[in-house]
């Protein structure tokens, strides 16, 4: 976006001055804090001559001359900066360009007069106060990625004052929330609505995403004469019901999980029964097991109160969630064994912030985050719960496989009892008389001797 269309965006924002000071405490003094007050403040750092955390100090400026000219954003070195503009000091200095929204927030506050209330520079406690981590933690939080998810009204269809094309299209009438939120995100980019596809081409976009197969030129034509309501929703529950739905999208989550079947390294050493966490999945798929459900499998699922079960494998399921933690990086025999459980918890919190958060928390394993609200401490009691946890191979089975041969043990366990006592009877029987005859090696040597003498 350029400063020119820019500025006229804004023309039609409220300019009061109230309007103005919200404006600024809300959209600048975060990125302004967060960004520039470690390195431009008035208390113990002003890199150039610069300080940004009172008004005085921006329009002042540093060694460079002025870092803004209120109503003129082009001719402002703040602005060219966080633009990174040719011939202009590229800030935040040492991190990514900001977003172009936040620049785009910048050019519109300089243009709009650069209303700042900081009329004096902030002492060093308030300095602290501001650009602590809890304060950070807090601006942070208040991100729409870190807020409750809120079910959003569905747009309406059809509108009386859409053109003929928008009428007739079944974007518009179609009564999918989805398609009620495209068809509403084209007429605002004022977008012509997109042509229907035809069947064959429906058929092959549903059955690749279903189950990553192309349809049979049997299905193909089978769909094409098929001219029923119903006989699109037919052929996506024909897939669901299909056992590659489930080994189509298992390997999604195990790509996400890092699904492997042997641990890597010189020797590659494999990782025993890793294909029953991957059977366990494609079952999980194929079964519509609720997200929320394998998420607590993935984490705990032999402590669960109420475990999942597979009447027809007798075998525990949720139990076989966790075999994800034990597919990490290592080799056969670690010099350090500490590092190597380091190392593997370190694997793990990664795989799982990523996974099941979207968020990179490995950041928080030596410092805060600098990008998201995740502290060091959080990074360590996350640490805590999984080093805690010890590796091992557990039983799945159902309590009645495992003990179906109980009973035939116990009948032979007698039996086995008493063989044992004969057989440790007759050995200590056996050693007794070796011990008072004579040993082998003095037989020998008689024998010997004997035939010297012939």
């Amino acid at each position: 976006m350029t400063l020119g269309s820019t500025h006229s965006l804004v023309a039609d924002e409220p300019t009061s001055a109230a309007a103005r000071a919200e404006f600024f405490e809300q959209r600048i003094r975060p990125v302004l804090v967060e960004h520039c007050y470690e390195c431009h403040n008035s208390n113990d750092a002003n890199e150039g001559g610069l300080a940004v955390d009172f008004r005085d100090g921006l329009r002042k400026g540093g060694e460079q001359g002025p870092a803004i000219k209120p109503g003129d954003a082009k001719a402002s070195l703040l602005l060219r900066a966080i633009q990174h503009a040719d011939g202009a000091p590229r800030m935040p200095q040492g991190g990514p360009k900001l977003d172009a929204r936040i620049v785009a927030d910048f050019a519109r506050w300089i243009n709009d007069g650069a209303v700042d209330p900081r009329d004096q520079p902030p002492s060093a406690a308030e300095l602290s106060a501001a650009t602590s981590w809890e304060a950070v933690r807090e601006r942070r939080m208040k991100w729409w990625s870190f807020q409750p998810i809120v079910k959003t009204p569905v747009p309406q269809g059809a509108h009386d004052s859409d053109s003929p094309a928008w009428q007739t299209s079944a974007a518009a009438r179609s009564d999918h929330p989805v398609d009620r939120f495209l068809a509403a995100g084209w007429r605002e980019a004022k977008l012509p609505p997109p042509n229907s596809a035809d069947r064959e081409t429906l058929l092959r976009r549903v059955t690749f995403a279903l189950i990553g197969l192309p349809p049979s030129p049997e299905q193909v034509a089978a769909f094409k004469v098929d001219t029923s309501d119903d006989a699109y929703a037919r052929v996506v529950d024909q897939l669901l019901e299909s056992p590659r739905f489930g080994e189509r999208w298992a390997r999604h989550w195990m790509d996400w999980l890092r699904y492997a079947e042997s641990h890597g390294s010189e020797g590659d050493p494999a990782i025993p029964y890793a294909w029953r966490y991957r059977d366990y999945l494609i079952r999980a798929w194929n079964d519509d097991v609720p997200y929320s459900q394998l998420v607590r499998e993935h984490l705990a699922g032999d402590l669960l109160a109420s475990p999942r079960w597979n009447d027809e494998l007798g075998i525990r399921e949720s139990s076989l969630g966790l075999g994800h933690l034990r597919m990490v990086y290592h080799g056969y025999a670690p010099t350090d064994a500490l590092d190597e459980l380091v190392t593997f918890t370190d694997n793990q919190i990664d795989v799982i912030s990523k996974a099941f958060l979207g968020v990179t928390v490995s950041c928080s394993r030596c410092h805060d985050h600098k990008f998201d609200p995740i502290s060091q401490r959080d990074f360590y009691k996350l640490f805590g719960v999984l080093a805690s946890c010890r590796p091992a191979l557990i039983t799945v089975d159902k309590p009645d496989v495992a003990s179906r041969n109980q009973s035939r043990l116990a009948e032979l366990k007698p039996r086995i009892r008493e063989a044992l006592a004969d057989a440790w009877t007759q050995s200590a029987t056996d050693f007794a008389r070796q011990l008072t005859s004579q040993s082998d090696s003095e037989a020998w040597k008689a024998r010997l001797e004997a035939a010297a003498k012939d």
